[in-house]
């Protein structure tokens, strides 16, 4: 499973403030890993996952799930995790959790994600994946946490009065979701470039201290998705916690209503210019990813029907792509009992290797001495 990177990344609080040094690294590297990925896809262990905040959206689909089908058919092995703890990085409370672990679970398969090959598996499940924060806190500075970007944003956006020490420290968590189970690929957006970089730090330094410079954790690749974010209906960054997002679990009742309700423009005919028309080219780019087509093609044909026209398109052709996932996950989302036993299959088997990645790292550092 070993994978040398050649990316040259920043590392964490490394000097690259504007950060296009680091997205140019990893959209280069990204073109390699594919290469990669088309000759032996087998040589790739992939970390990636969701917290459990609410059902997931096309956005997501088309930005992570669909991706991570398509890594696992042809031949990656995948690590999928439910980040329960992190709900608390920025909620009071982890409310609800039960019913939206099982209906992530849900989403999950229903977008064909396959569970006999897939280990899908809850933070609160794997208490030695936990143990290894502190080891990889001690391997990075507060400055340096203080510093990271994503954080920053992510503290600014915070509901919170005062942030938890939790928000400071979720890049060393994901870094321990990482490189508990030795990933050497995971799939992030470019606002999640930052948080990897702590990882790919942590791997290093920790390689270079305690394992004499070998490779005992693989240096982790970005793999960056070639899909443009969509917009949500009200023209912003699409979330579930801004009711702007249709669900995967969604009706076509309520998916006609909400694209309904998007936000357009005064200009009557359709084109695809996400710079200048941002919220008319998010639809009509969500229209041409369900079709499979390009987003010229859908704007072109729609022209000058406006935007009644352009949101009856889209409506018709995200019912029809979410008729089969719709479908599948009512069934599943009928046998609870079954997605428990996936998500129980898969605790177990993270909870072996992290395990076992932490009894070596005990062996590494010479600690965890009369530990079973």
């Amino acid at each position: 499973m070993s994978h040398t990177s050649t990316a040259t990344i920043p590392a964490a609080g490394q000097a690259d403030p504007a950060g296009s040094a680091s997205l140019r690294a990893a959209q280069r590297r990204s073109a390699e890993l594919e290469a990669l990925i088309a000759a032996d896809a087998a040589r790739f262990r992939i970390l990636t996952g969701d917290r459990p905040t609410g059902p997931l959206h096309l956005g997501h689909y088309f930005g992570t799930l669909a991706g991570r089908v398509r890594l696992q058919r042809a031949g990656a092995e995948l690590f999928v995790l439910v980040a329960d703890y992190q709900v608390l990085t920025d909620r009071d409370v982890a409310d609800r959790l039960s019913e939206r672990i099982d209906g992530l679970v849900a989403d999950y398969l229903a977008t064909g994600i396959d569970p006999a090959t897939a280990t899908i598996f809850a933070h609160s499940a794997v208490p030695a994946l936990n143990q290894l924060m502190l080891p990889f806190l001690s391997l990075v500075s507060v400055t340096e946490l203080g510093r990271n970007p994503t954080v920053k944003e992510e503290i600014a956006l915070s509901r919170q009065r005062a942030v938890s020490g939790l928000m400071l420290t979720y890049p060393v968590h994901q870094a321990a979701d990482i490189l508990f189970c030795k990933a050497n690929l995971v799939p992030v957006g470019k606002d999640q470039l930052p948080h990897l970089q702590v990882a790919r730090t942590i791997a290093r330094r920790f390689d270079e201290r305690y394992a004499g410079g070998s490779a005992f954790f693989p240096i982790p690749d970005p793999l960056l998705s070639a899909t443009p974010n969509l917009l949500g209906t009200d023209g912003t960054k699409m979330s579930k916690s801004r009711g702007n997002a249709i669900a995967l679990s969604a009706t076509a009742d309520e998916t006609a209503r909400l694209i309904r309700g998007a936000r357009t423009d005064a200009r009557r005919d359709i084109t695809f210019e996400a710079d200048v028309r941002p919220e008319v080219s998010s639809l009509v780019q969500l229209a041409a990813l369900c079709q499979d087509r390009a987003p010229d093609e859908v704007a072109a044909e729609i022209g000058a029907g406006g935007s009644a026209e352009l949101k009856r398109v889209v409506t018709e052709s995200v019912n029809e792509f979410l008729r089969p996932i719709r479908q599948r996950r009512a069934d599943l989302a009928a046998d609870p009992g079954y997605l428990r036993g996936v998500l129980r299959d898969g605790n177990a088997r993270a909870a072996a290797i992290a395990s076992g990645t932490l009894t070596d790292v005990h062996a590494l550092m010479g600690t965890g001495h009369g530990s079973a």
